[in-house]
């Protein structure tokens, strides 16, 4: 038995340190993927639409609910040109400056000897039985459009798809601020005093409608991996903070089709998921210019205009997709008791953003869609130029066993004054 634990951990051991320490080429090619060329797909090129007299053409380049979408004739989807994003050069120095720094510990969760920068710049290794993990933590410490950012307002919409009726509509506020490991923000590279060890923090508030309006959200995630995220709510006919159990993180939303564990794609700990990496793969995704689009002429905002939503429901976001490289990731909760069975996660090898997510009931069956649709900063507003980051500009989260879906309007501002320490607290959610 003693000799079988020994192997185990020397197997163990072995596989944290197969892979080849990461070099300066490693690196231009992780934030310049387009360097020498723009992906290729036979039958998708730039301006074509795709619908469902040609969508099997374009099968190679779609994710699978993306084609049968198209297929069923719910959507179209626009093929626009492919553009670097660019990636804010404090980021990429920090990503040099600390090379070969980083390492995974002995358990899924554990990150050792992390800075600042991206973790593991080189390209994943099919050989390597925990390239999944590192392609998330790549994610997990992306830019996250700067170090701090506000969304004001967010419009979100719960919608039936079949009659296209809407249902609900929802005006909030978001707020996220990162407590460590900071490029570009001052303070770097951290927020002080931070005596919780606090990773990330952020804070959402309802306005619309009135019986949900001053409803709040705050939820903190650890430094360290291990501990549970702190998340509380605020109801505001109830008048009291009440802390949410792990579980609740996977409860609709507001009633939405969302969950917190949703956010952003995925938005829990490494370590609640078995993480395994499924290949590179050049596919279209919702990334564009924003300034480009034909955008939508409601809600009225005096200096911006919102991403604007069609197809079934109007529950698809009305933008241009890029045939991006993308490394497609399949996580697995460990919890055999979580409600869903599996996700696959479609990932930006240069912003490492997650844009398309597909979510799976526990019998293993397709239940819903994430969209993520992503601009690139400097064809935003003016105020967000020059910053190397890719926005979250709106989303559409798509249950298509229930023929419904909850899509989101975004005007991100990378502005750390809209978002001061003093909102990440239980005392603010009290006071406010």
């Amino acid at each position: 038995m003693k000799m079988k634990t020994m192997t185990s951990m020397l197997l163990a051991a072995g596989a944290i340190g197969t892979a080849q320490a990461a070099t300066e080429a490693d690196i231009d090619k992780s934030f310049g993927p387009y360097k020498g060329g723009v992906p290729t797909v036979a039958g998708v090129k730039p301006g074509m639409v795709i619908d469902k007299n040609n969508v099997e053409a374009a099968k190679a380049a779609l994710i699978p609910s993306m084609a049968q979408f198209i297929k069923s004739g719910q959507t179209t989807l626009t093929v626009g040109e492919t553009y670097s994003f660019g990636i804010s050069r404090n980021y990429v120095d920090a990503t040099r400056k600390n090379l070969n720094k980083v390492s995974l510990g002995a358990n899924v969760g554990d990150l050792v000897g992390f800075v600042a920068g991206r973790p593991f710049p080189q390209e994943p290794d099919a050989k390597d039985p925990r390239a999944g993990e590192k392609v998330f933590w790549n994610f997990q410490h992306n830019n996250r459009i700067g170090d701090s950012y506000t969304i004001w307002p967010w419009h979100m919409e719960y919608k039936n798809m079949a009659s296209g009726k809407v249902e609900r509509t929802l005006k909030q506020e978001y707020h996220i601020i990162q407590w460590k490991h900071r490029v570009d923000q001052d303070p770097r590279p951290e927020v002080e005093p931070n005596p919780s060890q606090l990773l990330r923090s952020g804070y959402l508030k309802v306005h619309e409608p009135q019986d949900l309006k001053d409803t709040q959200l705050l939820i903190s995630r650890f430094s360290d991996d291990a501990k549970l995220d702190e998340v509380y709510l605020y109801l505001g006919f109830q008048r009291r903070v009440r802390r949410l159990a792990s579980n609740q993180v996977t409860d609709p939303f507001l009633g939405s089709d969302l969950m917190v564990e949703d956010f952003e794609g995925y938005n829990g700990r490494m370590r609640d998921m078995k993480w395994e990496y499924k290949g590179t793969r050049d596919l279209l995704v919702p990334f564009y210019a924003h300034n480009k689009q034909k955008l939508a002429d409601e809600p009225k905002e005096p200096d911006f205009k919102f991403i604007d939503f069609g197809g079934e429901g109007a529950c698809f976001p009305n933008v241009t997709w890029q045939l991006r490289k993308t490394y497609v990731i399949e996580s697995v909760p460990v919890n055999p008791d979580h409600v869903i069975s599996k996700r696959v996660h479609y990932v930006d090898a240069e912003t490492y953003a997650l844009s398309l997510n597909e979510i799976y009931d526990r019998k293993g069956e397709l239940w819903k869609t994430f969209i993520v649709a992503y601009t690139d900063s400097d064809n935003h507003m003016a105020k967000n130029a020059g910053r190397g980051v890719a926005i979250n500009d709106g989303f559409a989260i798509i249950d298509v066993q229930a023929k419904h879906c909850t899509t989101g309007k975004f005007k991100v501002h990378l502005d750390q004054e809209m978002s001061p320490t003093k909102l990440f607290s239980v005392q603010y959610m009290r006071g406010s």
